[in-house]
């Protein structure tokens, strides 16, 4: 399952710097749980890993009643579940990586449940007026006190506003920063330790991983970023009538407190509810892709958290169905380069150019620049036609673009933070229209978006508001023209020498081939001689009586004499 481990990841220095971790107790709960869920056999083919699971034997008292039946897989879902929320975040994050993680690996991580009790203590009302200053009763007309969802990182409750509004009140759970922070430090002590001592490790990169979960995290933490991500989806979908984003009550919002409007739909799951409101499937899931592929190539703003439980359908306007989104703490985003080599990447693969694909992976330095682009194109040849035999309804999006990405990933491919993101985004967006619709066209859907983002691109009025936008920036680098004017001759300097050297060396290889040349002529010259002296005893008498010698002396001389390089 995670190929390439070695039992280096687990030598000694895992124990004898145990002492670098400030919450051993924690630390030794986690060994604990790895022990009773077996999860030492993940390591059961690696070299050198008999160790390590030797060190876990005492840790295996207590193992659960299915340890031996369960899968692997299981097993460690159940191990995170059992390690509390910041684990279950940390595993439903790497379910995302599917370039490395086989597929019934994260598809058991994709399935972790979030579902934890809610807490009582601090009550709702004081943990809101500590945040706004305010008595509960000056803002809401009514608040519930049991929350209606509860999860890892923060819970729910429904209210009113003073006005009659319906809102909901999140609230983040009290004390769970102080978790965060030390499991943080945990995870990054323990990726540390695998990206320094693995092979796989360096491929793997869990320091990055890490990182990347930390910033996801720590963003659910902030619900002042939330909200504002919340209203950037909105404004972007302002006049766009396909996707609904609730309003945020901003006077009532601060870091651990989000006030946002309360919505009223059907949840996308519910096909039964969908169908008895006569709603469209086959638009509604055409109208889901379109989403997706303006977020990515229009706004470069897109939602990345799109799974069944944020987004429901409007009971509003039926014929033309709307969407429903909420819960934007994670937000995905590409560099202009990175999106424009995107929407490259699937136009060619769109056209089966697998050339195009393998070159633009190393234009782009997805993949390193001394990558053999043959060898490379017709890996993904490889990986891509068996899937294009296939009928056009019946092609994964997203699957092809975790195959694309693991044969990438022998070619040295770092995959991007954000391109982990949009394609964890597609695969649930795709997932959902599927099962909106079974024979959903995704090639046929997104095709359009594609080729009109690459005609707004090539627009000669794109190109000159875009030359507009950066008069500012052209501006403000005037005062630093001279600096750049003696950067641009001494770099002009510098190849003007580049230059020299390289007629240098061709006058060089010249002047060899001409002294080659000579050497040949002077050898021809030699053998005709030669041919001459065998003639002379050949005087008079027939032709017949010329040796072979001397006609094959004479051929070489005039060949030489002849020859041009």
């Amino acid at each position: 399952m995670f190929a390439g481990f070695s039992g280096a990841i687990f030598a000694p220095p895992l124990i004898s710097r145990a002492h670098e971790v400030s919450h051993l107790p924690r630390l030794l709960k986690i060994l604990r749980v790895v022990g009773k869920y077996r999860l030492d056999e993940f390591l059961v083919q690696q070299p050198g890993a008999w160790w390590i699971r030797l060190f876990l034997t005492p840790y295996r008292i207590g193992t659960y009643a299915n340890s031996t039946n369960d899968s692997k897989s299981r097993r460690l879902r159940l191990a995170m579940e059992e390690l509390g929320p910041i684990y279950i975040k940390f595993g439903q994050l790497l379910s995302t990586r599917r370039d490395f993680l086989d597929k019934e690996l994260a598809d058991e991580l994709q399935s972790l449940q979030d579902n934890v009790p809610p807490f009582t203590s601090p009550s709702i009302e004081s943990i809101i007026e500590d945040a706004l200053g305010l008595e509960t009763k000056s803002v809401f007309g009514k608040l519930d006190s049991e929350p209606f969802a509860s999860a890892s990182v923060a819970q729910v409750h429904k209210a009113e506003l003073l006005g009659g509004e319906e809102v909901v009140v999140k609230v983040i759970r009290p004390g769970i920063e102080k978790t965060v922070d030390a499991d943080i430090r945990l995870l990054k002590w323990v990726a540390d330790l695998i990206e320094n001592n693995s092979a796989i490790g360096k491929r793997l990169r869990p320091i990055e991983v890490v990182n990347d979960y930390e910033k996801v995290i720590y963003d659910e933490l902030d619900l002042q970023s939330e909200a504002a991500n919340t209203s950037q989806l909105r404004n972007n979908f302002e006049e766009i009538s396909t996707l609904y984003v609730p309003k945020v009550y901003w006077d009532y919002t601060r870091k651990n407190v989000l006030v946002m409007e309360r919505i009223h739909g059907i949840p996308v799951t519910d096909i039964s509810e969908l169908n008895e409101s006569k709603i469209d499937l086959k638009k509604l899931a055409e109208t889901g892709v379109g989403i997706f592929f303006t977020q990515v190539f229009e706004h470069n703003f897109f939602h990345a958290d799109m799974h069944p439980g944020n987004i429901f359908v409007s009971r509003e306007n039926l014929d033309n169905p709307q969407y429903i989104a909420i819960d934007c703490a994670i937000i995905g985003s590409l560099t202009d380069d990175d999106q424009e080599y995107l929407a490259k990447n699937l136009l060619a693969i769109f056209k089966r150019d697998y050339r195009r694909v393998a070159e633009l992976h190393v234009e782009c330095g997805w993949v390193p620049k001394n990558t053999k682009v043959h060898e490379f194109e017709s890996a993904i040849r490889m990986v891509c036609e068996p899937i294009f035999e296939k009928p056009l309804k019946d092609i994964s999006f997203g699957q092809l673009l975790v195959q694309l990405f693991r044969t990438a990933g022998r070619f040295n491919m770092e995959v991007q933070p954000s391109l982990v993101l949009l394609q964890k985004t597609l695969l649930n967006i795709e997932g959902l229209g599927r099962q909106l619709y079974p024979e959903l066209d995704l090639w046929k859907t997104a095709l359009p978006y594609l080729e009109d983002w690459n005609t707004k691109r090539l627009n000669p009025f794109t190109l000159l508001s875009k030359m507009q936008e950066n008069i500012p920036n052209y501006i403000e680098q005037l005062p630093r023209l001279p600096f750049l004017l003696i950067k641009a001759i001494e770099q002009s300097s510098e190849l003007e020498a580049i230059k020299e050297s390289i007629r240098a060396q061709q006058e060089l290889q010249v002047e060899k081939e001409r002294l080659a040349k000579r050497r040949l002529k002077n050898v021809g010259i030699t053998a005709l001689v030669l041919a001459g002296a065998t003639l002379i005893p050949a005087v008079g008498s027939f032709v017949s009586n010329i040796s072979i010698v001397t006609l094959g002396l004479t051929a070489v001389g005039f060949y030489l004499l002849s020859f041009k390089r």
